[in-house]
Formats: C-alpha cells, sequence, structure tokens
C-alpha cells in the first residue's frame, strides 16, 4: 500500500507522543513492504529524504499555537491529493478537519484520536470551541476511526454512536543503561524521582513540584520536558523548583534510556492522557511508578504502580514518601509493571491491527 501519515509534527522523534507513535508505527510499516510517507514541520525535522525507509515531506506552517497544525495540515493537502496515496493516515482531532478531502480522489482515509485535545488548558474559548466540534469530524469524516485508549472508545461510543477502533500505543524492549552520561551531568543513579513528558499544564507537573517541596528527601527531582507553546507555564515551574530541582529540556535517546534505567521512582500526575507513551516506557524499564488516577493512567498501570487522586497534592506526597521509605515495594512494583506492559503493549501488534484496519477499508469493509 501507498500510505501518508498527517498531523504528527514529524520524525524521528524528539519530542510528543503522536511523533513516537507514528515512527514506531511507520518504520514497521516500512518493514512489512510499505510505501510509507511522513508528512513533517521544517522546526521539528531536518533530515531531507528518506528516513529508515520512509520518505520525508517537508510542508511548512505559521508556528503558532493556533495556526501551527491547521497550516500545515491545509498546506499539505494539495500535495496528497497530487499524489494517489491508498491510505491518509490522520492523527489528532484537530487535523480531521481535513479527512474528507482525499477521498474526493478515491483515497481512504482513517483518523487516530490521542486525546480530547479541546480539554488541554492551553487552548482559549474559540478553539476549544472548534476542537470540540473536531469530535465530529473525527468520527463522520474518515473511513475509520482508531482511539488509543478504552476510555476513549467508550467515550466516542457514549456520545456518538458509532463504533470506532481501539489500538492503543506501544513499547519496545528497553535498552537498560548504565549510568555514564546523566552522571556526568551531576546525576546520581538510584538517586531522583523522574517526570518526562512536555511541560504543559495537564501534565500536572506543579502538582509534583508542590509535593516534591513537602518531602524530607535527599532524592533530586529530574525533570526532562520543555514547552509546547506554554512559555508562561515553564517559567512558573522553574519559579517553583529549588536547588534539588533539575530541569532538562526535552531529553531521548540514549540519555532518556539512562534516565528511565536509573530512577528511583517514576511520576505521571498529569490531569488529562490519551494513552501515556511516557508511562509504557517507564514501567518497560521496571520503574516503581506513581501516576494520577485518571481513566487512561488507570488502564495501563493496572495493580502494577501506585496512584493518587488527580489534582490532590497532599495525596500525592503521601503516596510519593511512602513508596521513598519502601525500597523493597518499589522494586516488586517495577517487577510487575515491566512484564505487564511487554505483554500487553507491542509496537508490532500495533502495526499488524493497523495494517488489518487499512487492508479492510480498501476492500470496502
Amino acid at each position: 500500500m501507498k500510505i501518508a501519515m498527517l498531523g504528527q509534527k514529524g520524525i524521528p522523534a524528539t519530542y510528543g507522543g503522536i511523533e513516537r507513535h507514528v515512527e514506531e508505527l511507520c518504520m514497521r510499516l516500512v518493514d512489512r513492504g510499505h510505501d510509507v510517507t511522513v508528512y513533517c514541520r521544517p522546526y521539528y525535522t531536518k533530515i531531507k529524504g528518506d528516513y529508515r525507509g520512509i520518505r520525508i515531506v517537508t510542508i511548512p506552517s505559521v508556528r503558532t499555537k493556533h495556526l501551527d497544525t491547521a497550516t500545515h495540515c491545509a498546506l499539505a493537502i494539495p500535495h496528497i491529493l497530487a499524489n494517489n496515496y491508498d491510505i491518509v493516515h490522520f492523527h489528532a482531532l484537530g487535523p480531521s478537519l481535513f479527512a474528507n478531502l482525499p477521498q474526493l480522489r478515491g483515497m481512504r482515509t482513517v483518523v487516530t484520536v490521542h486525546g480530547l485535545d479541546w480539554q488541554r488548558e492551553k487552548w482559549g474559548s474559540f478553539a476549544t470551541w472548534v476542537l470540540r466540534r473536531c469530535e465530529h469530524t473525527s468520527i463522520f469524516y474518515p473511513d475509520r476511526t482508531i482511539v488509543v485508549s478504552k476510555a476513549l472508545r467508550d467515550y466516542f461510543e457514549d456520545q456518538y454512536g458509532k463504533i470506532v477502533t481501539y489500538i492503543p500505543n506501544g513499547t519496545v524492549l528497553p535498552h537498560m543503561r548504565q549510568a555514564e552520561q546523566i552522571k556526568a551531568m551531576g546525576i546520581e543513579p538510584g538517586k531522583y524521582i523522574l517526570f518526562v513528558g512536555r511541560l504543559v499544564p495537564e501534565k500536572g507537573c506543579h502538582y509534583l513540584l508542590d509535593a516534591y517541596r513537602q518531602l524530607d528527601t535527599d532524592m533530586e527531582l529530574v525533570i526532562a520536558g520543555g514547552t509546547s507553546f506554554s512559555s508562561e507555564y515553564v517559567d512558573k515551574l522553574h519559579a517553583m523548583g529549588g536547588d534539588r530541582v533539575r530541569f532538562l529540556g526535552y531529553i531521548y535517546g540514549d540519555v532518556l534510556d539512562e534516565l528511565y534505567s536509573n530512577a528511583n521512582v517514576f511520576v505521571l500526575p498529569s490531569d488529562l492522557e490519551g494513552l501515556p507513551i511516557a508511562l509504557l516506557e517507564a514501567m518497560s524499564f521496571g520503574n516503581c511508578c506513581l501516576t494520577s488516577n485518571i481513566p487512561e493512567n488507570l488502564e495501563v498501570i493496572g495493580d502494577c504502580g501506585e496512584t493518587f487522586r488527580k489534582g490532590d497534592v497532599k495525596d500525592l506526597a503521601g503516596k510519593l514518601a511512602v513508596l521513598l521509605e519502601n525500597p523493597e515495594r518499589c522494586k516488586a512494583m517495577g517487577t510487575r509493571a515491566h512484564r505487564h506492559v511487554l505483554e500487553t503493549y507491542d509496537w508490532d501488534g500495533v502495526t499488524l491491527h493497523t495494517e488489518a484496519i487499512y487492508y479492510s477499508m480498501l476492500r470496502g469493509f
């Protein structure tokens, strides 16, 4: 099949769960013999030509919070219409506005919803209204709709009475690494609490900073993530941090593997998720994980980690203190998490399921 991907910022993934999802999926589709094109934004993807057999097409955008995705997709559509793809795969609610256009040229379209983007705090009232309307286009414009969590599946089926396909994110066998580069940065293995993610309000990093200040511990807090049109919020976080808080910016590759491999506890205090890839990765590394009790986190963590009440700083601080004081309990949780996530969330399975959806669309099912 000739397949195009639109909606992600680009690949290779340096930050962003959608970008990681698209990269992992596309690499495997190429390995299975398909011709795959990914539409990328020039500020994110610097590669020209091909990446691991994936064709890279760079299309510009107006890089502002409200116009970045919309202008990129609008400018990419003429290129898509001229290239006669079999499948055009849109990612996220906003890009679904364009999902009916390739159908005019006989192409099949699918939208993957990675989360309810209109709930994100960064949007103003008009943008929130538009994204809320995009729930409708994500369901009724494409030939098929995929969601990455059971919670999202239940939401769409309850709201719109239409069957959607659940295909979760995946993870891979982790590359366990000794603390070399992070030690050079002054980070002591086993002596830090880890957060990985975009620094946006819905990820709840401010809850973690508040809770951390209540702890009597010699553990550092390491924050691996950066801004996503959220510079005021990031400035607020830096002001909240003290001498024992390290803000590393976006981290990926070997250094991120080292951070996961040597963390004491991984914390994801989010208010909103789709299906959190950072949590899947932390669990795959055998981290002891503490998350907010939103349905999407509970779906992943099951009984393999600890949870606290969403937005409750006191509960977060108390649960984190208990974990830090009980290393054997943490180790047992990490062992269960590692086993569970590798058995349940697998990119190869994700790819086969997605490929089957593509074929069923081409056959008219």
